[in-house]
């Protein structure tokens, strides 16, 4: 009991912040839904065949949730990207995210 009360005396200071900001949510259920298929996916990547493949996997499924974040449909701005790459071959920058807010082919 005493260490649980030292815990929450060290983050008092926050639990204030948080009752002065009713816009902040108390959870992080919001978070933790969009991330779940990140999770689950995890599981999958130690058989993605190579590192190279993990990371690959994994740097789709922040494409897609950035898209679903920002209200894009998934399937097409990864279309868009992809053909906007046959184009103009680069790397992914900044500006080819989908919180941008503007179209993916240039």
């Amino acid at each position: 009991m005493g260490k649980a009360l030292s815990y929450l005396s060290g983050q008092w200071g926050k639990l204030l912040i948080f009752l002065d900001h009713p816009e902040l949510q108390l959870d992080t259920n919001l978070v933790e839904n969009d991330i779940r298929p990140f999770v689950i996916g995890r599981k999958n990547w130690l058989f993605s065949g190579c590192p190279q493949g993990a990371t690959a996997s994994a740097g789709f499924y922040s494409l897609i949730q950035n898209a679903k974040i920002s209200g894009v449909d998934p399937y097409a701005y990864l279309r868009d990207l992809f053909k906007s790459w046959e184009k103009n071959p680069r790397n992914l920058s900044c500006e080819d995210l989908p919180q941008n807010g503007r179209t993916v082919v240039r």
